[in-house]
């Protein structure tokens, strides 16, 4: 019986179901909101968040991948400067660092601001 971790292909070019779930809430986080990879899970009551991180690090190029962060709201590591122009573009709210440096895994030589769950976080309805 396949498992949500189970995210291969199956040859067909169809993606896995939970894949499919995954992107479909991805696409519906309106302009300027997030979900956390763990919101994600716990809206569709299947996965996690390290399940939702693969699909999205798989299959996320093709939907709004600035719009599912990290629970700290850190900029995703490696993409810090496309996501913030994302943010920028949409008025997602974002916080200061106060300084503490890039986020643990970020390639970014400054500071960075991280996204403001409090202001910015979507509940899915």
């Amino acid at each position: 019986m396949p498992q949500v971790t189970d995210i291969g292909n199956d040859g067909e070019g169809a993606l896995p179901p939970f894949a499919e779930l995954v992107l479909d809430l991805t696409e519906r986080i309106p302009p300027g909101r997030v979900m956390t990879y763990g919101d994600i899970a716990e809206y569709l009551g299947e996965g996690g968040p390290r399940q939702v991180g693969r699909v999205m690090a798989l299959y996320g190029g093709a939907v709004p991948w600035w719009r599912v962060v990290r629970a700290d709201g850190a900029l995703l590591p490696g993409h810090e400067q496309r996501a913030l122009a994302h943010y920028r573009d949409e008025g997602t709210a974002l916080r200061s660092t106060g300084g503490r440096g890039p986020a643990r895994g970020s390639r970014a030589a400054e500071d960075l601001p991280r996204v403001d769950l409090k202001l910015a976080r979507w509940d899915g309805r």
